[in-house]
């Protein structure tokens, strides 16, 4: 298996709704076949109903909300774009989980769920540079 990621798909419970919460937050999709694409950088991010997505990957919906273990990241060129898209979220429909602070890894973030609980790291990490079109390096942290 080659070492990247092509499409994240957000299963969702109302995609007009969850469309709209993108938008408002400066995203822009097409839709297709009641399914929204995003282009993100060097991949897709998708909007597809939770419960066939459940079902196209074998398995049973569940109740959405929950912490189900992935936290998407956003990472932004400086603290102020962090405050601004935290800022923006509750009138987009979703809700600020943590605001914005240095955390105790050092570099300044805060969180946010999608009116669907899909949950959102946005940070500004200066060891984590952007390239002019978005991409992140990851440092070499030495590991052996």
């Amino acid at each position: 298996m080659e070492q990247r990621i092509t499409l994240i798909t957000l299963g969702v419970s109302d995609l007009a709704r969850a469309k709209a919460f993108y938008a408002a937050l400066g995203w822009r999709g097409q839709e297709v076949e009641e399914t929204v694409f995003f282009q993100a950088g060097g991949l897709g991010l998708v909007l597809w109903s939770r419960e066939k997505l459940a079902r196209d990957c074998g398995l049973e919906p569940g109740e959405p909300g929950g912490f189900g273990g992935v936290v998407l990241a956003h990472n932004v060129r400086s603290r102020d774009e962090v405050d601004a898209l935290l800022a923006a979220v509750p009138d987009a429909g979703g809700t600020v989980t943590k605001p914005a602070a240095v955390n105790v890894v050092g570099f300044y973030s805060g969180a946010f769920t999608d009116p669907d609980g899909h949950p959102w790291e946005v940070a500004h990490n200066p060891s984590f540079p952007l390239a002019d079109d978005g991409t992140v390096t990851l440092p070499d942290f030495g590991a052996a």
